[in-house]
């Protein structure tokens, strides 16, 4: 017979299971998590986070650092191409003769400026990450089966991009080898 929980103290036989119950649910959610954690894929994405992060900032050091200095010396920028901007409004100590010298000065003046010099620069610096990793992807490929790249083509009925050697299209389930044109009985 169950002991009963009773204002005196006692335990009963229930409360023991929902505790073990709950126990074991708890220890449930920390082991799936655990797994979940420690999975070979998410390893793989956090590191891959990481190399990545590293390789963007050797890759913007790279065009900050090496490629632009010399761009701004051939070109007749007179500074630093991130140092390029317009003013659109001038703050309240804007100098009617020599105007502001850097982009820091015009911005604490309060003055509206554009800084497309930073944009380029951050532009260049994105074209120079696809690139690098374009070709990181394409080296990597040619010491592996595992395709990165993967070239598409675009499907001569729906006109949605396939893979190059698809010999049917995934999405509207056409012949890619001219299967459709021929008439039928041939």
């Amino acid at each position: 017979m169950p002991i009963r929980l009773t204002n005196n103290g006692y335990e009963s036989e229930d409360s023991d299971d929902l505790l073990e119950q709950g126990r074991r649910r708890a220890r449930r959610v920390i082991d799936g998590f655990i797994d979940f954690a420690f999975q070979g894929n998410v390893l793989e994405i956090a590191f891959g986070l990481i190399l990545a992060s590293m390789f963007t900032s050797v890759i913007t050091s790279l065009v900050s650092d090496i490629l632009l200095p010399p761009i701004s010396v051939l070109l007749p920028l007179n500074k630093n191409l991130e140092e390029k901007f317009a003013v659109l409004r001038p703050g309240p100590n804007f100098g009617s003769t020599d105007g502001y010298n850097t982009l820091k000065q015009a911005q604490e003046d309060g003055a509206v400026v554009m800084a497309y010099g930073f944009f380029l620069n951050r532009l260049i610096n994105f074209v120079g990450v696809g690139f690098s990793l374009y070709l990181l992807a394409s080296i990597y490929q040619c010491f592996s089966n595992d395709p990165i790249i993967k070239h598409t083509v675009k499907c001569k009925y729906c006109r949605k991009r396939i893979n190059e050697k698809s010999t049917r299209c995934i999405n509207c389930t056409s012949w890619q080898d001219g299967r459709e044109d021929r008439p039928h009985g041939q």
